[in-house]
């Protein structure tokens, strides 16, 4: 049977007993409600009709007056309509008799006496005879709820006894197949592919586990075809790595050699033929090289290395070797789908991209510090031409030498860019630490663009903090930064507009500002606009500059050991700030 119809005739088990234990409580209770009701409705009305008419003969005096009479009628006609019990109808034609004689005017009083006695008699007798049939209705009503309350009983006990039995069975047609898949499933994980599952019913996990079996055996199958690839492959990764110029070492989770090439161990000075599996720990003793290298001390930096008497220079790289989890830990609440195997080590060999490098930096270095005499001997020509003392001349050659005289400032300007980029890449960047008040760096670089200012018109605001601490830092290198944001400024602002300039304290640094109103700067230039000989595209009403002014301000700010950034909104202009330690930060 399938485990659908199973499920279906367990739960429709469960529905049918749970109706037949209410039907049978529903018959109960409502024949339980009847008896309650008659003794309610019946009885008690009789008594109520039999207390009317004995107060009418207690409260009033003989003979009897006419509303007392019609109110006695009333009740004994109810009484008349509601006869319930054996002998009540006799009664109350007794009554109905004293009554009539009650209500002749031509009786006597004695004889109006003795009705009224026949009267009360009969009374008597209603009222006794319902008084008992309240009784014997009540027991009777008491015998049908103790009946009641021991075949709900029976019938409870029952009903439980099979929902429990049914709870605690029927749920183990489900689990344990599923149990028994459960081991073979993590008997499969952990590469047990003889691992079989057999069910003797003729349902849906039979179905299960004939396909779970069909997957060990090609699983198993599998295992052993390609047993052999990978042992094929195994050789020629291993052959690969061999042949690397780059020194590369393989190191196990269990921090032993899984791998090591000819390059590594010529480099690390590793004679021994046999260096896979052996322990780090015993190959770092005497070797502080190969301990640099496992402890990742220069880990994405280049150093040198003397090897074979010419010094190397080398950048480690480290990766992490990572595999599937094929046996988690079944106690920890969380299995991670991989594990670390271990890591590669790989020494690049960048000697020769150093060297190159270091060409040119050498050649920018020559180059510019040859170009900045004769571009200097133009700019001077240029000022002498325009100079009246030496002649007069016409329009077109005073714009003529205007712009010999811009581009020789622009190329003089670029060659220092190059002069300071020369000393960025080789790392000698020369700082002269003084200690200096922020406003005396502000007068000085606005001082260098006062009169590019005046000639387009634009106002530079000062918002200088008068509590802003001392800076220490190399004054000559730092305002040619305030410079240059002050002149990118005025090159991308609009005619007559303003500049602001602002200093404050914030974190514990002094913070130097220079707000513009101009275009502004798209955000998807944003982050390359401090790398080197990056351009923001313009659209050629502005000259552009050699894109190394701000890559050089960062280092300079960098090596002063401060932090370097923009704000900038399209159509809203823009904000370049840096920040330095205050003297006694820096100090201390």
């Amino acid at each position: 049977m399938k485990v659908k119809n199973k499920l279906r005739l367990g739960f429709g088990f469960l529905f049918i007993v749970v109706i037949f234990f209410g039907t049978i409580s529903l018959f109960y209770i409502n024949q339980i409600s009847n008896s309650a009701k008659v003794i309610l409705k019946d009885n008690y009305e009789s008594l109520n009709y039999v207390s009317e008419m004995r107060t009418v003969l207690d409260e009033e005096n003989l003979p009897l007056s006419y509303a007392a009479i019609s109110h006695f009628n009333q009740q004994l006609v109810k009484e008349e309509h509601n006869i319930t019990e054996v002998g009540e109808l006799e009664s109350a034609r007794g009554l109905r008799a004293a009554f009539t004689q009650l209500q002749n005017k031509s009786t006597t009083l004695p004889q109006l006496t003795d009705a009224e006695k026949v009267a009360r008699r009969f009374l008597r007798n209603i009222e006794t005879q319902n008084m008992k049939a309240i009784v014997r209705k009540n027991e009777k009503a008491h015998a049908s709820v103790e009946e009641a309350t021991i075949f709900l009983g029976l019938a409870g006990t029952f009903t439980f006894l099979v929902l429990f039995s049914f709870s605690v069975n029927f749920p183990n047609i489900i689990s344990e197949p599923l149990n028994t898949l459960l081991t073979g499933i993590r008997e499969i994980s952990q590469k047990n592919y003889g691992q079989r599952i057999h069910f003797e019913k003729n349902d849906e996990f039979a179905e299960v586990a004939d396909e779970f079996n069909n997957m060990a055996t090609r699983l198993n199958d599998w295992e052993n075809s390609n047993l052999s690839k990978i042992m094929s492959q195994k050789q020629r990764i291993e052959t690969i790595i061999e042949q690397m110029h780059d020194a590369i070492i393989g190191i196990n989770e269990n921090q032993k050699i899984l791998f090591i090439n000819t390059a590594a161990k010529s480099i690390l000075n590793l004679t021994e033929q046999k260096i896979e599996g052996k322990a780090v720990a015993e190959l770092v003793k005497d070797n502080d090289l190969f301990k640099s290298i496992i402890e990742e001390k220069n880990a994405g930096k280049p150093f040198k290395i003397v090897v074979n008497g010419k010094d190397s220079h080398f950048q480690l790289e480290t990766r992490e070797i990572t595999v599937p989890n094929l046996a988690p830990n079944e106690n920890s609440p969380v299995n991670i789908a991989s594990k670390s195997a271990g890591k590669v080590f790989i020494l690049r060999n960048i000697t020769e991209f150093k060297e190159r490098d270091e060409a040119k930096s050498n050649f920018i270095a020559t180059i510019s510090h040859e170009l900045k005499t004769p571009i200097s001997a133009i700019k001077m020509s240029s000022k002498l031409l325009a100079d009246n003392r030496v002649g007069s001349l016409n329009s077109e050659q005073e714009q003529l030498v205007q712009h010999i005289s811009g581009d020789a400032e622009r190329l003089l300007k670029i060659t220092y860019e190059l002069l300071d980029l020369s000393q960025v890449e080789t790392g000698n960047i020369q700082l002269n630490f003084v200690k200096t008040d922020p406003d005396k760096i502000i007068d000085y670089a606005i001082k260098a663009v006062k009169f590019e200012a005046d000639q387009k018109g634009v106002v530079i605001e000062q918002h200088i903090d008068t509590n802003a601490p001392a800076v220490n830092a190399d004054v000559e290198k730092t305002a040619w930064i305030m410079i240059n944001f002050l002149s990118n400024a005025l090159r991308y602002s609009a005619q007559k507009s303003k500049i602001i300039v602002s200093v404050e304290q914030k974190n514990g640094n002094v913070e130097f500002a220079v707000k513009d109103y101009g275009k502004g700067i798209e955000a998807k230039y944003q982050e390359r606009l401090f790398d080197r000989y990056f351009q923001v595209p313009t659209d050629g009403q502005n000259k552009s500059g050699s894109g190394l002014g701000l890559a050089i301000s960062k280092e300079f700010i960098s090596a002063q050991g401060g932090q370097i950034g923009l704000e900038s909104e399209v159509g809203a202009g823009s904000r370049f700030y840096f920040s330095l330690p205050t003297y006694m930060a820096s100090k201390a």
